[in-house]
């Protein structure tokens, strides 16, 4: 199954911004689904400066870390 996850919230949100790339990379990569990420409004200053490493959602893992999962895995991220 190809899935692909829409992240609409940015920095100013950080549990919702972190939500879909943590479904993405922690539950359908882990069952082996193919999964590409869009990075919409709010979501593309997740990609200015430092931004996604500072970024610390509640109950879900550091950006940092769901990012480097993805890119390990190679999942494409659109912007």
């Amino acid at each position: 199954m190809q899935l692909l996850y829409i992240v609409t919230k940015g920095t100013g949100d950080a549990t919702l911004a972190s939500v879909p790339l943590h479904i993405a990379a922690n539950g359908s990569l882990e069952i082996g689904q193919e999964v590409s990420v869009v990075l919409a409004g709010d979501a593309t200053d997740l990609i200015v400066d430092d931004n996604a490493q500072r970024v610390e959602g509640v109950g879900v893992p550091p950006m940092r870390d769901l990012l480097s999962k993805l890119g390990e895995h190679e999942v494409p991220v659109y912007v």
